[in-house]
């Protein structure tokens, strides 16, 4: 079950701060800002949550490949 609750929440989490902010600095806040920003994370948030599942545990083996290395050289 958590290999599928923690990619929820981190998609959401993600995609949710990111699309707010670049909606905000691309188009400002004002009128209108919420139906703009509500559009761009309804697309976001399924592409992220299917490439959390997709490569989520690949990635988390390179970061631990990555980490190990960069400790050794320490």
């Amino acid at each position: 079950m958590k290999r599928f609750v923690f990619p929820v929440f981190m998609s959401l989490y993600m995609s949710l701060f990111m699309t707010v902010l670049i909606t905000a600095i691309n188009t400002g806040v004002s009128s209108g800002f919420f139906q703009r920003w509500i559009v761009s994370f309804a697309i976001a948030w399924p592409i992220a949550l299917i490439l959390v599942l997709l490569g989520g545990q690949q990635i988390q083996l390179l970061s631990q490949r990555v980490s190990q290395r960069l400790a050794k050289s320490e």
